[in-house]
């Protein structure tokens, strides 16, 4: 009893990384978690706090990238996982829990007619693009300069665009993000400036006869976390009817804006949506949903199976049944309650930044913001963008958070809210950025 418990005494997150560098590479399996001089290891989380293996407790405002919209370890959750682990995690048979699930995300939705369970984002919206080109039978897919969308080859081109890179405003460069990423994926992927709505057409109408879709996160956190416009949403979507091209959603991140997701906001609607994160209630869960006439493609009981579709863990019911209680949880009042919070949460930081006298602005939607430290909202994925001195900065103040405030972030600077956080938890987080502002303030005002 007493070696273990010296055993588990001996534990640091400096040892445990060393033993991972001898077999995980790089000493991580997610450059997400990935941090100098190392990774920190999780104990034990509950709500929206997290304790290392050290025994330092952390608010989380981050909820592993977006993805646990009720915090840790719900028990509403937890006991309605536990109850289908003791039934079976994985079948070459249906179940109703993925029926089930169904049900309430397309009643949910109204732009829901029929729905496809898959393993990730990533492979939501892969599929997404592969169901587009069936449908449209046209090979190009069109996606914002710096837009993130998973790691599917043609997905993620220029999301990592940078000034060395990419090119003029008037048709930005079309860039690999992965060596060795084919010239031909290159070739069938056209690159336009968010919510610049007449260079975007401009741009599209140089390939009308070859975009299947054209793929829009309507609020792009890699661009600068700050929505779409009515009129740019309209003028993609009207030009994709007048040219037979789909206009295709990523709302992997934004579904949680809105009851419904994001597409809530505007006036025209997509014709197909991905889906992941927060729809799995804290497990891997990704999905397609959309029109029927284009969902159609992936049915078997066609004469003709256009777009075979299929994957060993898809809707398995372990994800089904915690994304259901997830949702079902996430009802239009609690929408409502974590959009408030979230609102209370930016003013009491923009309170801070005008106390410590900092150029930083926030953007965002509904229940998840980002800082910049410009005095100007960015409007674009150019004017966001981080040089190496402002990365260096944003990374000094969320290890000034992290280490001394015991405050998680995403490492872009941006929060994804949760539930379980309460105005004592957003207290915290605007306090620790007003000592964080002024830890940077010296350096920051030398930058802008």
């Amino acid at each position: 009893m007493n070696s273990q418990i010296l055993d588990q005494n001996s534990k640091t997150n400096k040892t445990i990384y060393k033993r991972a560098c001898n077999v995980l590479t790089g000493g991580v399996s997610r450059n997400t978690i990935f941090r100098k001089p190392h990774p920190y290891y999780v104990a034990t989380a509950k709500g929206s706090y997290v304790m290392d293996i050290e025994g330092v407790e952390r608010i989380d405002f981050a909820n592993n990238m977006a993805s646990l919209i009720h915090g840790h370890s719900h028990p509403a959750i937890v006991e309605a996982v536990t109850d289908q682990l003791q039934r079976g995690t994985a079948f070459t048979l249906g179940t109703e829990a993925e029926v089930n699930f169904a049900e309430l995300l397309i009643e949910r939705s109204g732009t829901f007619e029929r729905i496809r369970f898959v393993n990730s984002g990533t492979e939501a919206v892969m599929t997404m693009i592969k169901t587009s080109r069936v449908y449209t039978n046209k090979p190009k897919i069109a996606k914002a300069e710096g837009a993130y969308h998973g790691t599917y080859d043609y997905a993620e081109v220029s999301q990592t665009s940078d000034p060395s890179n990419w090119g003029g405003i008037d048709k930005p460069n079309v860039n690999r993000v992965v060596e060795g990423t084919p010239q031909g994926v290159l070739d069938d992927v056209v690159i336009f400036p968010f919510n610049d709505i007449e260079r975007t057409i401009k741009i599209l109408d140089q390939h009308a006869d070859e975009i299947a879709c054209v793929l829009i996160d309507p609020v792009p956190h890699r661009v600068g976390l700050f929505p779409a416009t009515n009129e740019f949403i309209e003028a993609i979507y009207n030009w994709t009817r007048k040219n037979n091209a789909l206009m295709v959603f990523d709302e992997v991140v934004t579904y949680r804006v809105n009851y419904g997701g994001k597409q809530d906001s505007f006036n025209v609607k997509p014709d197909l949506t991905a889906m992941g994160k927060m729809i799995g209630g804290g497990f891997p869960i990704g999905a397609l949903a959309g029109k029927s006439d284009i969902m159609e493609v992936l049915d078997p009981r066609g004469k003709i199976l256009r777009h075979p579709h299929s994957g060993t863990f898809s809707a398995n019911p372990v994800s089904t049944t915690a994304g259901r209680v997830a949702m079902e949880l996430f009802d239009k009042e609690a929408v409502l309650k974590l959009n408030v919070l979230t609102n209370t949460a930016i003013h009491q930081i923009e309170e801070s930044i005008r106390i410590a006298d900092v150029p930083v602005s926030i953007t965002g939607a509904g229940s998840m913001f980002r800082l910049h430290l410009q005095a100007n909202k960015p409007t674009g994925y150019r004017e966001a963008y981080h040089t190496k001195e402002k990365k260096a900065l944003i990374n000094e103040l969320l290890d000034y958070l992290f280490l001394e405030e015991n405050i998680i972030m995403i490492n872009t600077g941006a929060c994804m809210f949760a539930t379980t956080l309460t105005q004592n938890e957003v207290d915290r987080l605007s306090n620790g950025l007003l000592n964080g502002f002024r830890l940077i303030k010296p350096k920051l005002d030398q930058l802008n």
